[in-house]
């Protein structure tokens, strides 16, 4: 289903490549260690790690015919690398769903302000992609229509809040996921993700206007300590920051959704690269609003950080941080629509997340192994919903270090089949195989560092999960190195 205009894709791109990560993983991660190293990370991760993670992911998926990264794995390794590979993105998928679903159902339980908006876009977007591809609507006139719904909507949740518990809210939003996964793409998804993109390219740009007009001092700490609850600042650190400086979510969005929607080569940079790099901007931002909106100690009740952290509602420290930055240009609405804006690209994560997860499924179970029932889509996304669900149910704050380690694997192991499937044709690659290496040990070393905690602690669960994700890891590992040897002897 190509997109009528690259912007359309961008939009679709940035919004389920942005989702929470790289809010959520700076805000963590600078009450813990300092924004000093989370900036220095964010800012050389995203132009020579993630960057080339990305882009390098869509155009070798658009050279394939749109293949998934983990098909191409079978091309550029071999049919074990990709039943392992696929194996582990399943696994790594489900935890990206459990995490965001608990943490969305955590803000609409103690911010009810935002529910309006937050369900009101789904309606919003189906409305803008019936304009747009069945009634040839100009583009530029639906948007604004759905622009100017959406922000009214955001108005409305204002003065018309909606209470609920957190179980309710995780038990709607994993029903929106599996619709919105089963829906064709251009229904729902692509267009909400570009109505949903505008959210947040305004978002920025008021964020970064507010720090003009402020000029708010840094009150949290450069750096803080070295090794803190979760572990050492290396690799920690570069965990928890999942997404920002790279994210292996973004190779599946990537090869998964995104290949399958460009209308021209040409702009393939434009997207893979260029939204990576703006992905780093909202990381930036998030630090900034919570490193110089908020107070560090001393300050008025509800605005210090590390209290506002305590109590694990990350997506609300966040947006009050972001509307003290903010309050010059939005007013009292700043914190609302710097929670809306979190919320909007959570939502386009969870359902495209489960879409991709569901294709995943189809290629492992039904198709590798011959498990028919595999093919049917809404049994897929069933098994996915119920596996997230699961875990969301559980202690769903400990779960974020492991989706952290296992996204950050999942980029090093696209970056080694990205490294074999350009030795194939004798590239150049010294720029994707460097950042694959990096990241492996980074990530490794994170893995093992939680197996231990969790084994301490008696999370027998997560423990399994882990070693699964190592072991698998240490096998596509082996299918890497043995490619490259045959690739060297030929030569």
């Amino acid at each position: 289903m190509p997109a009528k205009h690259w912007m359309i894709l961008f939009g679709h791109h940035f919004a389920s490549i942005a989702g929470a990560g790289p809010i959520l993983g700076p805000v963590i991660a600078v009450v813990i260690w300092g924004w000093g190293p989370a900036v220095l990370w964010i800012f050389l991760g995203s132009i020579f790690v993630g960057g080339v993670h990305d882009f390098s992911s869509l155009m070798i998926s658009i050279r394939e015919k749109g293949k998934s990264i983990a098909n191409v794995s079978e091309h550029a390794l071999s049919r074990r690398a990709k039943i392992f590979f696929s194996i582990f993105l399943w696994l790594t998928l489900v935890l990206v769903i459990a995490v965001f679903a608990a943490s969305a159902a955590k803000t609409l339980n103690t911010t009810p302000q935002v529910v309006v908006p937050t369900f009101g876009l789904i309606i919003v977007a189906a409305l803008v992609g019936v304009l747009t591809y069945r009634f040839n609507v100009n583009l530029i006139i639906s948007t604004g229509i759905g622009i100017v719904m959406l922000f009214g909507l955001i108005v409305v949740g204002y003065y018309v809040p909606i209470n609920a518990s957190f179980h309710v809210w995780l038990f709607c939003l994993l029903g929106y996921a599996f619709v919105a996964s089963v829906l064709p793409v251009n229904i729902l998804l692509q267009p909400r993700d570009y109505i949903a993109s505008f959210v947040l390219f305004l978002g920025l740009a008021i964020g970064y206007v507010g720090l003009f007009i402020v000029h708010p001092q840094i009150k949290a700490p450069l750096v803080i300590q070295w090794h803190g609850p979760p572990g050492g600042l290396w690799p920690m650190m570069f965990v928890v920051i999942a997404c920002g400086a790279i994210s292996g979510f973004h190779s599946l969005v990537a090869s998964g959704t995104t290949a399958k929607q460009l209308n021209n080569e040409a702009d393939a940079r434009k997207i893979g690269y260029g939204a990576m790099l703006a992905e780093g901007l909202l990381a930036i931002l998030a630090v900034v609003a919570v490193s110089a909106g908020l107070y560090w100690k001393g300050g008025p009740k509800g605005l210090v950080y590390p209290d506002l952290m305590r109590g694990g509602n990350w997506i609300s420290t966040f947006g009050t941080g972001y509307g003290q930055i903010a309050r010059p240009v939005l007013g009292a609405l700043g914190m609302l629509i710097g929670i809306t804006m979190l919320k909007t690209f959570i939502m386009t994560t969870l359902d495209s997340a489960t879409r991709i997860t569901r294709y995943i499924s189809e290629e492992l179970f039904g198709e590798a192994l011959g498990i028919r029932i595999f093919k049917n889509c809404y049994f897929n996304t069933a098994i996915v919903i119920i596996a997230a669900l699961w875990l969301s149910l559980g202690s769903w704050q400990s779960i974020w270090p492991v989706f952290g380690a296992a996204n950050q694997l999942v980029a090093a192991l696209a970056l080694f089949v990205v490294t074999a499937w350009l030795l194939s044709r004798n590239k150049p690659v010294k720029h994707v195989l460097y950042p694959a290496f990096f990241m492996l040990f980074t990530t490794v070393a994170a893995l093992i560092y939680q197996l231990l905690q969790f084994i301490s602690r008696g999370k027998h669960g997560l423990a399994l999960i882990a070693v699964l994700l190592l072991v698998l890891s240490v096998f596509m590992l082996v299918e890497v190195v043995q490619v490259a040897r045959r690739r060297s002897a030929k030569m």
